[in-house]
């Protein structure tokens, strides 16, 4: 370290980062031996550098790594390492989004006088960084018994003594237990079941709770999400017998629109339909169009505060599995009263809205009304009718009904584009079982413009409900997706800039400076790669009284309204705008006025609950489907690089492993964080990011849906240009892996699930 001189930007940020604790102006001074003018210059660098994201600031004035973790932290223990040390992660952390989990070892001295904690534990700990992703934790005060519920596969494995042996299917839970066979509780080896572990960390000892399935029933892939994920199956009676009691609607002062073509517009295998759509032409605006969104009357069944409605706030969502469904609401008004079922009389709440020529909102309003659809549509049969083969049931609705839903869809569309909404080409998986429960095919759905049409007046309709509720001066839950990270951003553009692609610079951008290098890589290689890495950088959008617009939409504010059917934060909403229109019983109470924030924590996190459990759901599935074609090569492609990795997808099935940095051979692989690729310190061998490869399966992990890869060979390479000056390339000269590639461990033992 230079002294006397204000260091580099390079310098400065390498020191923050490198440090054990945030440092502050006056430290950073010290440490170069700076005086008078070079304080001045020392402060805006650093506010250039706070600016870019590259640095975090705290109220203190001090300054760290903006991905380090905090000094005082809930962690969870997870494991021990063959050295007996507990290992931990951060109790919020979660891999998908926030990458990798740095390594936490907790001190040993530091348990004294504090009951000795488990696999399992929660804690409040003290961090010290010890390097980059290391640090050390002093427990402060246990918050949670280690004896809990843990979820796994029971075996009985040869060899040991009559030991039975339950590996978690919690892939972040690397530790096994062993279970005595008076403690099995009727397990039979290949059956999930629930143990609590009973013993310290060392001990690994654990009783059989509960019998969820054996692992050879396709049934057990769902509930295993369903039971890791504490997911709600069964409704209280009073909740049942509620929605039992249900019966139709009257008119009373409803509007009558049971004269009006409503249509509903779903995928061929659903089962309820809450929202129907028409459209007509505007005869005072030309170019302009009157659009009704009939969505189902959920209000008018689930009335606040009781049984059934105490139920489907604690569900918060529907979950949706391959194999079935779990719905926030009983079948008696899921699939019958709030389905909007063709020729029959159904409540709905409408909201009734007019655009002009180029799309705008121009005004809008809201009713209780009944209709009766006219038709029970799919996506693919209107989508064949506006190409110009229409079925029976469709013809006599061309010109009424179906011209004038794509006439007005192309007018929305036409203004999304035009205000620079996030137009990510990302293709969904599509799961196929056959009759035994089992995959029969995985592919990608197909997206249609009836897919959009319906998506975009959905969207119409949830910015008309924001606008009403804001204008008529009543708490809005807002479906807020705030501007991405300034130092995700940073990193985004650091990954451009090695495919010669350029984001502005600043650590803010708009939509449509994404959507001109989406539009400028569409016919390359890197296409997808490119979508891809655009999609993690982006915040993860939540519920929240608090307005911070839509980003990925491009819209200054934006609620759910559309689907009270499955999502509790709509039903709010339903409430919200019955209230503000007066529109009769079911409206929201004045004592839920005041508890908005809190719905829009609870209800974002029965979403993610949600999102996590078929995610989960589904890669054991794929699992399951790649479970019979071990030792297979697939082509594929890198989709993460991490210093423990690579991450692939191949390209037939979507299905995403690990290969093992041990798997790549003998060679020393340096992790290059600046162009995310894995640089082989002797031979200068690179693999990374978007690099298309083929791989071997080795294994396939049914319980925790983990797959392993092997690098065949290499299909074709990324071309990456050099980083520019200033970007951080990873630490150089850091010392190799502890043990030689060849001491480690098989891609089968338990050294291997210590890193899925």
């Amino acid at each position: 370290m230079a002294k006397g001189r204000v260091p580099t930007r390079d310098e400065l940020l390498a020191f923050i980062r490198e440090s054990a604790t945030p440092v502050g102006k006056r430290e950073i001074a010290r440490a170069y031996g700076l005086k008078g003018d070079q304080r001045i210059e020392l402060k805006e660098l650093l506010r250039d550098l706070r600016d870019s994201g590259d640095i975090a600031a705290d109220r203190a004035k001090t300054f760290k790594d903006p991905q380090a973790l905090t000094d005082i932290a809930v962690l969870e223990i997870v494991s021990v390492d063959d050295d007996g040390h507990l290992l931990a992660v951060p109790r919020k952390h979660d891999e998908e989004t926030d990458g990798p989990a740095p390594r936490i070892e907790i001190v040993p001295q530091a348990t004294r006088g504090v009951p000795a904690p488990a696999v399992g534990d929660r804690v409040l700990a003290s961090l010290k960084r010890r390097g980059k992703a290391t640090y050390e934790a002093r427990i402060i005060r246990r918050l949670g018994s280690g004896a809990r519920r843990i979820l796994g596969l029971y075996e009985e494995p040869p060899g040991r003594g009559g030991l039975g042996l339950v590996t978690p299917t919690d892939r972040k839970l690397r530790q096994s237990f062993d279970i005595r066979a008076a403690d099995r509780n009727d397990a039979r080896p290949g059956d999930i079941v629930w143990v609590e572990a009973t013993g310290t960390a060392l001990s690994r000892r654990a009783r059989v709770l509960e019998v969820v399935g054996a692992m050879s029933d396709p049934r057990t892939v769902s509930l295993i999400s369903i039971a890791a994920n504490d997911i709600p199956v069964e409704f209280p009676a009073a909740a049942l017998e509620e929605a039992e009691r249900s019966r139709a609607a009257p008119l009373g002062d409803r509007l009558d629109l049971r004269d009006t073509p409503l249509v509903t517009i779903d995928g061929e295998d659903a089962r309820d339909f809450d929202d129907a759509v028409f459209a007509e032409p505007d005869p005072g605006h030309p170019g302009g169009w009157r659009i009704l969104v009939a969505i189902a009357d959920v209000a008018w069944y689930v009335r606040p505060d009781r049984p059934l409605d105490r139920a489907a706030y604690r569900r918060g969502t529907s979950v949706y599995f391959p194999d079935r469904v779990v719905p926030m609401l009983p079948e008696a008004l899921s699939n019958h009263w709030c389905s909007l079922v063709p020729h029959e009389d159904r409540p709905v709440l409408v909201a009734e809205m007019w655009i002009d020529g180029s799309g705008s909102l121009k005004r809008h309003r809201f009713h209780r009304a009944l209709i009766r659809s006219a038709a029970r549509l799919t996506y693919n049969r209107i989508q064949r009718a506006q190409d110009g083969w229409p079925d029976a049931e469709i013809a006599p609705l061309m010109n009424d009904v179906v011209r004038p839903l794509y006439a007005a869809f192309h007018v929305l569309l036409a203004a999304r584009e035009q205000r620079g909404a996030l137009d990510l080409d990302l293709p969904e998986r599509k799961v196929t079982l056959g009759e035994d429960g089992r995959i029969a095919e995985i592919g990608t759905r197909e997206r249609l413009d009836s897919h959009k049409l319906i998506e975009e007046f959905m969207v119409l309709a949830n910015v008309a409900a924001a606008q009403a509720l804001e204008q008529r001066h009543q708490p809005c839950l807002y479906r807020v997706h705030d501007q991405p990270d300034a130092a995700k951003i940073e990193g985004l553009r650091e990954f451009l800039g090695t495919l010669g692609v350029g984001l502005p610079p600043g650590p803010r951008v708009r939509p449509g400076d994404l959507n001109r290098i989406l539009h400028q890589v569409a016919d390359k290689p890197v296409a997808r790669l490119v979508n891809e890495t655009m999609l993690r950088s982006q915040s993860q959008a939540v519920y929240s009284p608090d307005n911070l617009g839509h980003f990925g939409l491009a819209l200054s504010r934006y609620a759910h309204f559309t689907s009270p059917i499955r999502r509790y934060p709509d039903l709010v909403v339903h409430r919200a705008l019955i209230s503000a229109y007066g529109l009769g019983d079911g409206g929201l109470p004045d004592a839920d006025k005041g508890r908005f924030h809190e719905f829009g924590e609870h209800l974002s996190m029965c979403e993610r609950r949600a999102v996590a459990a078929e995610r989960g759901a589904m890669d054991r599935y794929v699992a399951a489907f790649m479970a019979g074609h071990v030792g297979a090569t697939f082509p594929g492609r890198v989709t993460s690089v991490t210093r423990f990795g690579l991450f692939a997808a191949l390209d037939a099935t979507g299905a995403d492993g690990l290969v093992p940095i041990r798997s790549l051979g003998q060679e020393f692989f340096r992790h290059d964080e600046g162009r995310q690729m894995l640089v082989g310190e002797r031979t200068g061998e690179t693999f990374g990011l978007g690099d298309r490869l083929r791989f071997k399966l080795v294994e396939a992990d049914v319980a925790t849906g983990g797959l392993l890869f092997e690098i065949v060979d290499v299909i074709e390479r990324v071309e990456r240009q050099a980083l520019p000056r200033g970007v951080h390339h990873g630490r150089p000269g850091r010392a190799p892996p502890r043990r030689p590639v060849a001491h480690r461990k098989g891609p089968k033992d338990k050294g291997s699930r210590r890193r899925r």
